[in-house]
């Protein structure tokens, strides 16, 4: 398996442990740390990360090349939306109703689906493309996981700051990926300098260097 499925999985794992920590039970029906956004929601939210790869590997494939990863980031209309935006209401709604089950119901199906995506990734081709029918466009399968992986690992770190427990730690090989993304999305968002400035020289780094 390549390494951005291992890296993939690897994320979903530590989002299982996350979601069953007794916080998140505790705390269900509390705010998140995300506008509008309850604890609950937010973890159905970080759930869907792995739902989505099933849905999308069992969905069929329309001719066509794929796109590449940062044009699917430059095509998606949620890039930039605001907090009250029709797909960010979307995105909490489905979120909602994901979590609906409740907090043990939720990790254990999330759990499910993590071991039949191990056993799928393996089986999938190295230039499996999957399509995304809400763009609509096709990525490959290793990017689409990366934008999985991705979101993973920053909806964790809400999560984990909205039931105030320690932000999950990945190994290197999962969060390299993530931070490779969004110093991508981030240069391309606020240029070269800005992003230079703020990794490298304090004095000079401006306010905000966000990729979103």
């Amino acid at each position: 398996m390549g390494p951005i499925r291992t890296a993939y999985l690897t994320a979903a794992r530590s989002a299982v442990r996350l979601l069953g920590d007794p916080a998140v039970a505790r705390l269900w029906n509390s705010p998140s740390a995300l506008a509008e956004f309850g604890v609950a929601g937010l973890a159905g939210h970080l759930a869907s990360q792995v739902f989505q790869v099933e849905a999308v590997l069992a969905e069929p494939v329309p001719p066509g090349e794929p796109i590449d990863l940062l044009d699917h980031y430059a095509r998606g209309v949620w890039v930039g939306a605001g907090v009250d935006a029709e797909v960010n209401v979307g995105i909490r709604r489905v979120g909602e109703k994901i979590a609906e089950e409740g907090p043990d119901a939720l990790t254990a199906r999330t759990a499910e689906a993590v071991q039949r995506l191990a056993e799928a990734l393996a089986a999938e081709p190295a230039q499996r493309v999957v399509h995304l029918a809400r763009g609509p466009w096709s990525l490959t399968l290793d990017d689409f996981l990366t934008t999985r992986l991705m979101e993973i690992a920053v909806h964790s770190d809400d999560l984990a700051v909205s039931v105030d427990v320690p932000t999950p730690d990945l190994p290197a090989e999962a969060i390299d990926p993530v931070v490779s993304l969004l110093a991508r999305l981030a240069v391309r968002r606020r240029g070269q300098p800005a992003v230079l400035r703020a990794l490298a020289r304090a004095e000079r780094a401006p306010a905000d260097v966000t990729a979103f």
